[in-house]
């Protein structure tokens, strides 16, 4: 059974389901999709919002992220489990979840795209990952990074910030409180909200907002124990 996930390279969503499938050990595809046309997407339902990201798990297309973390469970039941069994742990673990979409992933692009500087290192690493055509590859290498530059403004607007890296930094002492000294989230046992979280914070690796990771000994203890758990998976 093929797997192939549709993303966007530096899409903090696709991040996560890639961490998803990298620590249950499930071998997948990469199709990097063009953000302005999106003809790499298959064909979706009827409903379904033609975005990243996207994965077909046999003849199944799934997406949103959270739908689909949800469902790798079952998909690959004979996998590490992402959904504890404990009904008080479950709901932790969704609410964290929750959390990183809504609020640690809305404070990235500023950080990913909020100076021209940012911007050009987002454009190597789209770049590195993308097989477009020429005329489409300098359309998305450039222009891309353009965009998300103004989005990444109007995100801070409406958010009241002026400060990215202050930002993301007050969303990583949150997380931290959060986890305390467990090894995960939820206790002993790795569940959804590491997933979403490492994901994330995977996304953000190459850029030198990443040091606000490397220096806090729990947090990256923590990062480095799900980065073994994906390597040791693989």
């Amino acid at each position: 059974m093929t797997t192939t996930l549709y993303q966007f390279a530096l899409c903090p969503f696709c991040n996560k389901v890639r961490a998803g499938l990298q620590l249950k050990g499930v071998p997948f595809e990469e199709v990097e999709v063009s953000p302005r046309s999106k003809v790499e997407l298959p064909s979706l339902p009827d409903g379904a919002p033609r975005k990243v990201p996207v994965l077909e798990v046999g003849s199944t297309v799934l997406w949103d992220s959270t739908r689909i973390l949800s469902q790798l469970d079952e998909a690959f039941p004979d996998t590490l489990r992402f959904t504890p069994a404990d009904e008080a742990m479950r709901l932790r673990a969704d609410a964290m979840e929750q959390w990183v979409d809504d609020q640690f992933i809305e404070s990235l692009p500023p950080v990913l795209y909020g100076t021209w500087r940012e911007a050009t290192k987002a454009s190597k690493v789209i770049a590195k990952h993308s097989r477009f055509g020429t005329g489409e590859g300098l359309a998305v290498k450039f222009g891309g990074p353009l965009i998300m530059h103004a989005v990444a403004k109007r995100i801070l607007k409406r958010n009241g910030r002026t400060d990215a890296h202050a930002w993301v930094r007050e969303n990583l002492d949150y997380f931290e409180r959060e986890l305390g000294e467990r090894d995960f989230v939820c206790g002993d046992a790795l569940t959804v909200a590491d997933v979403a979280m490492h994901g994330a914070l995977t996304c953000i690796s190459p850029f030198p907002i990443f040091e606000n990771v490397e220096s806090r000994p729990r947090l990256h203890a923590w990062f480095e124990r799900v980065e073994a758990m994906k390597k040791s998976a693989a």
